[in-house]
């Protein structure tokens, strides 16, 4: 019997299936290769450490900073303009001494033999104000006045109440008698912290006004009452103004004997010694001002703010706002706040959304990363002025600039950030070479010795001739893996029994060796805890709870190793 080709042909394609079914179930049985076992061939150059250096006492000159301080003066020297910018003053401080300050052009720019400013030159200062309500928000806190930094403002204005559709649960509460309305909605997250960090979703201004309103607290309060929130409180940066105002006089209503401006005066103005600061601008303090100017050249008006002048109202000179920035970086001979309330004022709250003029925001703070760093700043723009105070907390850095005129436009970012483009490297340049001054224990005795982590590492503890104490690892492991100018590390006195580690000068952030890895910058500036005294008088041990190791314990005699 014949076969028929088709049915020869679908016996075929019928085996080769199969077969192909096969391949495919083996192919996909068979053990995989895992990304773990991929060999990187890859060579990485290390980066050194530290990447932050601690900010130490310096001994001038230092010619790197030297030099970026000249080049910080050519950049705001050649953004004067006899039009728009005919004044500028600026300084620089490092914990509670002033760098360098500079000052260009001329107070009075229509007025060829006006002097040029200095740093008693009175400028406005525009939403710098607004630290000035943060200040006081703070104080009260620490005082106790105000229980929480996230009291919901209405505990303070009874009667505040605003709409606000966008947020998740709304809580409808009774209002006073005589309301037109029996209910209305309350946002009990309108914090006085989101208030002071433009978290809290109020608008820019009130309804229907202008930075010349005359009215007072109540009416504003009356006028939110049928409005609503921008946005869902801690959820948005939104610049307000409205925020700022009612959060200064609230508190003061509060807690002030007098008025806000008052007690800013003084509880803080007067304590800190920043005489040339103040809400008014009296015929006094005008003559001593710069004069401010739009981009016409034309003169500015100082007209009056009204309600909103806490949000910014004032003025000041670069040399006060130098003593603000010392007591911000805690530095300053008359302390304002504790050093924790400081932290907690100087950290970040939030990060903003893209298109927002700041990558987060703080209280009262716009804050942007340059070179690693947080550089916490508040920028300041007025009819006739513009302004920016500025800390780069890590750095214990600060830097002021006030301006008479418009703030000028630049390829290359703004005058502040250019300024610490050449700074910051200079500062750090200058930590890493400075000579540190370490701390001897009252007496070395009880500490110098041998000791070692479960027999697998192993130290040696001497006294320098200073008595600082110094450290040497050895045994098998390190001699390998670490080179022999890294294995000695100094120890820093800082309280009874308690030492910190510290590497002199750079130190690659980790050490690889074949395929292992050592990270010198997790050991540096690691606490070293020493037991209590035994019999003999010396300490038998000791930990490091930030390098989750405990019991370095005490050898009596140095171990010898097989080759």
């Amino acid at each position: 019997m014949k076969v028929k080709w088709t049915k020869l042909g679908m016996v075929v394609f019928l085996l080769i299936s199969l077969v192909m079914t096969g391949c495919f179930i083996w192919q996909y049985r068979m053990p995989k290769l895992k990304i773990d076992n991929v060999v990187n061939i890859e060579v990485k150059e290390e980066k050194m450490c530290p990447r932050f250096p601690e900010p130490v006492l310096l001994e001038h000159p230092i010619p790197a900073l030297k030099e970026a301080l000249e080049k910080i003066d050519v950049v705001l020297r050649l953004s004067i303009h006899d039009t728009t910018l005919p004044a500028l003053s600026a300084i620089v401080v490092f914990n509670d001494s002033v760098l360098w300050n500079g000052n260009f052009g001329r107070r009075n720019g229509s007025d060829p033999s006006s002097p040029p400013p200095n740093e008693y030159t009175v400028y406005r200062i525009a939403s710098l104000s607004k630290i000035f309500p943060t200040l006081m928000l703070y104080k009260l806190w620490e005082e106790g006045k105000v229980a929480s930094l996230d009291d919901p403002f209405e505990k303070y204005a009874a009667n505040f109440t605003i709409k606000n559709p966008l947020g998740k649960r709304r809580e409808v509460v009774d209002v006073k008698a005589g309301s037109d309305r029996d209910t209305q909605p309350r946002s009990p997250s309108v914090t006085l912290r989101r208030m002071a960090g433009q978290l809290s979703g109020l608008p820019r201004r009130l309804r229907a006004t202008n930075l010349l309103w005359g009215g007072d607290t109540e009416a504003a309060i009356d006028l939110l009452q049928d409005d609503v929130l921008v946005a869902d409180p801690g959820t948005k940066c939104h610049y307000s103004n409205v925020a700022f105002s009612l959060l200064a006089n609230v508190l003061a209503e509060n807690f002030a004997k007098s008025d806000y401006e008052s007690w800013v005066s003084d509880n803080i103005l007067e304590q800190l010694g920043m005489e040339d600061t103040g809400f008014d601008i009296t015929p006094a303090i005008q003559s001593q001002m710069a004069v401010g100017v739009y981009s016409s050249g034309q003169s500015a008006p100082l007209y009056d703010l009204g309600w909103y002048r806490p949000a910014g109202q004032m003025y000041s000179t670069a040399a006060d706002m130098a003593k603000l920035a010392m007591v911000l970086l805690g530095a300053y001979s008359r302390p304002l706040l504790q050093h924790d309330t400081l932290k907690t004022l100087l950290t970040p709250l939030f990060r903003c959304h893209q298109g927002y003029f700041a990558n987060y925001t703080g209280t009262p703070w716009e804050v942007n990363e340059q070179l690693g760093y947080e550089v916490v700043r508040k920028d300041g723009d007025l009819d006739g002025y513009a302004t920016t105070f500025s800390l780069v907390p890590r750095l214990k850095l600060g830097l002021v600039v006030l301006m008479a005129g418009v703030r000028p436009p630049t390829m290359d970012g703004d005058l502040v950030t250019q300024a610490y483009s050449h700074l910051i490297p200079a500062m750090e340049s200058a930590f890493r070479n400075a000579q540190r001054k370490l701390s001897p224990p009252p007496d070395p005795t009880p500490y110098v010795g041998l000791f070692t982590y479960q027999n697998m590492t192993f130290y040696e503890i001497k006294a320098s001739l200073g008595g600082v104490l110094v450290m040497q690892q050895f045994g098998p492991q390190v001699d390998t893996m670490i080179l022999a100018k890294y294995r000695t590390i100094r120890l820093d006195f800082l309280q009874e029994r308690v030492f910190r580690v510290v590497f002199e000068g750079e130190y690659p952030c980790k050490l690889k060796v074949n395929s292992m890895s050592v990270s010198l910058e997790t050991q540096d500036r690691q606490l070293f805890n020493f037991y209590y005294f035994n019999k003999k008088g010396v300490s038998p041990g000791f930990d490091s709870p930030g390098l989750n190791t405990y019991k370095v314990l005490r050898i009596a005699r140095r171990p010898i190793f097989n080759s």
